[in-house]
């Protein structure tokens, strides 16, 4: 009776122990898994911070080497920006040549050009060449031969600025723009009021509502047109009368770079001949040649566009007279100015036949230099002097 009770005992007994054996063993396997796991995330996570110590070394090499690198390219920065514009240039003629090719040419052969396109291209050449005589008046024939003489009209004291005639008008009034950033116009009643010692005392003052930028700038009809201030390449019509803006455009591939190097202020230079109104300026893409443009004065539109052969390099300034470019050129540290570059729109002269012209007495630089078609002269500014130049002309060849 007695074992039956003990039996009875033990039985329950033993099987909690067993049981608590078990759970025991169960949290063993567990402790040693998570003990496992945690040496392997340990293990990675000393990898990973291994792997980033040597990132950062080698990012900090790295850094350096460039930053070394492009301090050396620094330095030629202005000649690389250059070569590679100019090697984008000469890519994009490249690749419209080869598209050119490509239209007109299959795999195998090449496709002679038939006879009547290269008439009908010649006819369109010629066309063009009417259309261009007829807006420009082919009557304009002479061309400068020389420039007799020179007279000093004042000494303002200003190296640059720009002074003229409207000769678009019948009057006799002078007007003064100092500097190469300014709003203010002096007009004078005429050329002896000018001269006068206190000449802005009797000047009319016109301020503009926004400044003009270089020394290009040109008055005729009754409006001042120029290049606009801080703009790229805007140019403003302003009624100097009634002394507000009527109109304005924008001029294409203008205000890059200057017009002329020795007047880097000037990034567009206008001008007036007798047909009407011009814009002279200078393209990275032509290597610096001078671009000229005929506005129409009166809409404010291109009318066309021809690329010269005149560059801007030692180019101190320009002027149009008669559809014909003249350059004027200089050394970088002053000498005589003489014109050795000449570009007639219509073909009508022979630029390579023409001799160097130098201007007469004259030691030093212009900032400015217009034409006056009215009266065949020149009006310049040359160190703070005004001066006006005599011209000789002559019939076309």
């Amino acid at each position: 009776m007695v074992v039956l009770k003990l039996r009875f005992l033990l039985v329950p007994f033993l099987t909690s122990i067993m049981g608590a054996a078990q759970y025991m063993m169960q949290d063993a396997a567990l402790m040693n898994y998570i003990d496992r796991r945690f040496l392997s995330l340990e293990k990675r996570l000393e990898k990973c911070n291994r792997d980033i110590l040597d990132y950062v070394e080698e990012f900090r090499d790295f850094s350096k080497m460039v930053l070394s690198r492009l301090a050396g390219l620094n330095n030629y920065k202005a000649e690389v920006k250059s070569d590679v514009e100019n090697l984008l240039t000469r890519v994009e003629r490249a690749q419209r040549d080869i598209d050119y090719f490509g239209s007109v040419t299959d795999s195998k052969t090449c496709i002679e050009v038939h006879e009547d396109l290269v008439k009908q291209q010649l006819f369109e050449e010629a066309e063009e060449k009417k259309k261009l005589k007829l807006m420009l008046n082919a009557s304009c024939d002479h061309m400068l031969a020389g420039i007799k003489s020179l007279k000093i009209v004042k000494k303002t004291g200003d190296k640059h600025g720009s002074w003229m005639k409207d000769p678009g008008k019948k009057h006799t009034k002078i007007y003064l723009l100092n500097g190469f950033v300014n709003n203010v116009i002096f007009e004078f009643a005429n050329i002896m009021t000018f001269m006068d010692s206190n000449h802005t005392l009797k000047a009319r003052r016109v301020t503009l509502p926004i400044p003009w930028e270089g020394t290009g700038h040109i008055i005729y009809q009754g409006f001042l047109f120029y290049h606009r201030y801080g703009s790229l390449n805007e140019i403003i019509k302003f009624n100097i009368q009634k002394r507000h803006i009527t109109d304005q455009m924008l001029l294409p591939g203008a205000g890059r770079i200057p017009a002329y190097q020795l007047s880097p202020s000037t990034k567009i230079d206008l001008a007036i001949d007798e047909q009407g109104l011009w814009a002279i300026h200078a393209e990275p893409e032509t290597g610096g040649n001078l671009v000229i443009t005929k506005i129409n004065h009166i809409t404010m539109a291109v009318e066309h566009t021809w690329d010269t052969s005149c560059n801007s390099k030692d180019a101190e300034a320009a002027f149009m007279a008669c559809n014909t470019l003249y350059v004027v050129y200089n050394f970088p540290s002053g000498g005589n100015s003489r014109i050795q570059c000449v570009y007639d729109v219509l073909g009508a002269v022979n630029t390579y036949e023409i001799p160097v012209l130098h201007f007469p007495k004259r030691q030093g630089s212009h900032s400015t230099i217009h034409y006056n078609p009215k009266e065949k002269q020149l009006f310049a500014w040359g160190d703070g002097s005004q001066i006006i130049y005599k011209l000789h002309t002559k019939q076309k060849v």
